[in-house]
């Protein structure tokens, strides 16, 4: 049976990250992969204008999408700095997964190292639940959700939360054979490499994702791996779909600790 997957991410570059080797797992089993940023990384820039970086990142974000084989990349085109967890970005995100129908959907984690990311997790757990309520009315009219699907959240920013502390994790899936599809993938995103040298201190904008997967990867006896966690409160699924999809290339985590 082929699956729905829906990756909502803050930025671009967030997919290529977080979760791209993933995401070509399931393309190579046959699944649909879907990718929505919400902002087009308008303020990504030291150079070129907002609406510049703009129409260069939806550009580059596209050409990444595609790399990895996704069946569709859109932005719902809020600005950088400025989502918010309000009634119309609800409706918004919303109508996003009505308008996908996933199966799964993987996004941000609750604590990360900056709002955006933080507040983009609040709004797609929030749509999960909300696209599946009939009487919800979303701005396009979209049709209902008929199920609540998978939740998973990506690794935290260098596996560690807000205050710093390891980030809690559910699932590893090991990427080897994809890590160099995810290089691939995140230098599509050519403009950040600057930004980010500037920003954040980061001058091999390539090799420090390869560094973090190699670390995920020891932790399960793996050249390279990507970390999720599973959104198991109520009334969401327990059983971790995606580590079913992944086998045997996928390990359980409990407690910090890898169930192998």
């Amino acid at each position: 049976m082929s699956l729905r997957v829906l990756a909502v991410m803050p930025h671009p570059d967030d997919v290529e990250i977080l979760c791209a080797g993933t995401l070509i797992r399931l393309v190579g089993l046959g699944h649909q992969i879907h990718i929505a940023t919400m902002t087009p990384g308008d303020k990504g820039s030291n150079e070129l204008s907002r609406e510049e970086i703009a129409a260069v990142r939806r550009g580059e974000a596209a050409d990444a999408a595609k790399s990895i084989g996704a069946a569709s990349c859109e932005c719902l085109e809020f600005a950088d700095l400025e989502i918010c967890f309000d009634n119309p970005a609800r409706k918004k995100v919303a109508g996003l997964l009505r308008r996908i129908q996933p199966h799964m959907v993987i996004t941000t984690p609750p604590q990360d190292y900056m709002l955006d990311h933080e507040i983009t997790s609040s709004l797609v757990r929030d749509a999960c639940f909300n696209a599946t309520v009939r009487n919800y009315e979303t701005e396009a009219g979209e049709a209902v959700l008929e199920a609540l699907p998978a939740l998973y959240y990506t690794d935290a920013i260098e596996g560690r939360n807000l205050f710093g502390d390891p980030a809690r994790i559910t699932t590893l899936v090991d990427i080897t054979a994809e890590l160099d599809g995810k290089a691939a993938a995140l230098s599509c995103h050519a403009s950040q490499s600057e930004w980010l040298r500037r920003q954040h201190g980061l001058d091999a904008y390539v090799e420090a994702m390869r560094t973090w997967a190699g670390v995920r990867g020891r932790q399960m006896g793996a050249g390279a791996a990507e970390a999720f966690c599973q959104h198991r409160g109520h009334p969401h699924r327990q059983d971790d779909q995606l580590l079913e999809l992944m086998m045997p290339r996928a390990v359980a985590v409990e407690n910090g600790e890898v169930k192998l």
